[in-house]
């Protein structure tokens, strides 16, 4: 494209920049599936990893003004997005210092000041928020874009067809990014719809969409910025499908025996990290001593966020009930 907002400036610092947020998001989510094993992290634990380019390309193509909404396996948008690491980790923990006080876990990282809006651990949840966030911001005279993550099982939710409508009908500022790996939990997109191309789906709604290597951080970003672009410009909702992998199960919980091995192995030789790095060191845009410090510089921040939320208090007994109301309670 021509213009100068929807140009990727592939630079040396542009470059790191892209490999670095990958790593992070990378690093932490190795960390973190290391701690939920130890029992330091309870619940349930969805990872992000094999997935990096699709948040770190889109993040790219936001403002600090714009809103973010994720869905469960959202700690790669966190980072992404900007929150520190040991505030993710720390919520991740059930620490008072995480960004939720502790009480959001593993899915519902949150932080009003960031613009990030979960974080929601119900399929599809997201959609309907994103398109009352975009209202908001429409009639408050604000020009920003709501970006909204989603995976290809929140395809098949009324709330997707739902959003897609009203944001198609009130020509709404959302982006709606669908990250679609292929597998709703442990369903082969082929057993659960009938038509294939989730592109296609926002077709019916008058939304424009493109298909994007999620695999590809420098596609996912160019693709990202030409939307955003034109979502800024006035022409209403855009749609992105990031065709992407998840490299571990879909929970920790997960044996993950719905998936041939040698299909993992095969999307693992074509990762985004992998990919990226080969490519933009053979390229000269980076160089190994760079990315050695990278990886060192990070493996200090991973260390850091751990002893973070390690060091966190638990929240005292007696504020358990704050921010809880009942219905009685509300009425007075």
């Amino acid at each position: 494209m021509s213009t100068a907002q929807e140009r990727v400036h592939l630079s040396h610092e542009h470059a790191l920049r892209l490999l670095r947020e990958m790593l992070r998001i990378r690093r932490f989510e190795e960390k973190a599936a290391e701690l939920y094993s130890a029992g330091k992290i309870r619940g349930f634990l969805h990872l992000y990893i094999g997935e990096e380019a699709n948040a770190v390309g889109v993040m790219q193509a936001l403002t600090e003004e714009d809103a973010v909404v994720a869905t469960y396996r959202e700690h790669g948008h966190a980072l992404a997005r900007g929150l520190p690491m040991g505030e993710v980790m720390a919520e991740m923990f059930g620490k008072v210092n995480g960004s939720s006080r502790g009480r959001g876990g593993s899915m519902h990282i949150f932080s009003a000041p960031r613009r990030f809006y979960g974080g929601n651990a119900i399929v599809g949840g997201g959609l309907p928020l994103a398109v009352g966030l975009a209202l908001a911001d429409r009639m408050l005279g604000r020009s920003c874009v709501t970006a909204c993550f989603f995976g290809e099982g929140a395809a098949a939710e009324g709330e997707f067809h739902e959003a897609m409508n009203l944001a198609a009908l009130w020509r709404l500022p959302v982006l709606f990014v669908c990250e679609n790996n292929f597998y709703a939990m442990g369903t082969a997109l082929a057993e659960s719809e009938s038509n294939l191309d989730i592109a296609a789906h926002a077709g019916v709604y008058g939304v424009p969409a493109e298909v994007v290597d999620g695999m590809d951080v420098v596609a996912v970003e160019a693709a990202a910025r030409r939307a955003a672009h034109a979502v800024r410009q006035g022409e209403g909702p855009r749609f992105l499908e990031a065709r992407t992998y998840r490299f571990r199960a879909h929970s920790m919980f997960d044996p993950d025996l719905y998936r041939d091995k040698a299909e993992v192995e095969a999307w693992k030789e074509r990762g985004p990290i992998l990919k990226f790095h080969d490519w933009a060191l053979g390229s000269g845009l980076i160089h190994e001593s760079g990315v050695e410090a990278l990886e060192k510089e990070i493996a200090r921040e991973v260390e850091a966020a751990v002893a973070f939320a390690e060091g966190g208090a638990w929240e005292p007994v007696e504020d358990l009930t704050r921010y809880v109301s009942t219905g009685d309670e509300a009425a007075a």
